[in-house]
């Protein structure tokens, strides 16, 4: 999807996994190779849960029409290598 809509390709990764949010953000804090952060701007490796994180002020009508469900998880790949991913 990302070829067909985009010229090259960025650091964020977005998905949603098939839990609740408490399991989403205790595995969250639980890794390694990841820092549990807001900001995805930075160069370092971070994992984010917008929902109740970047866009918590938003209403749920306001989460649902920019596609910020409850099981959105969003990665911050820095600039570290691949293998260590």
């Amino acid at each position: 999807m990302a070829s067909r809509q985009q010229i090259g390709f960025g650091g964020i990764v977005s998905f949603e996994l098939d839990t609740g949010q408490v399991c989403i953000k205790t595995s969250a804090k639980g890794l390694d190779y990841f820092s549990l952060a807001e900001s995805l701007d930075g160069v370092e490796r971070l994992i984010c849960h917008p929902s109740t994180m970047t866009h918590v002020t938003l209403s749920q009508p306001a989460k649902a029409n920019a596609s910020i469900s409850e099981r959105l998880i969003r990665l911050s790949v820095g600039i570290e290598d691949g293998d260590d991913l």
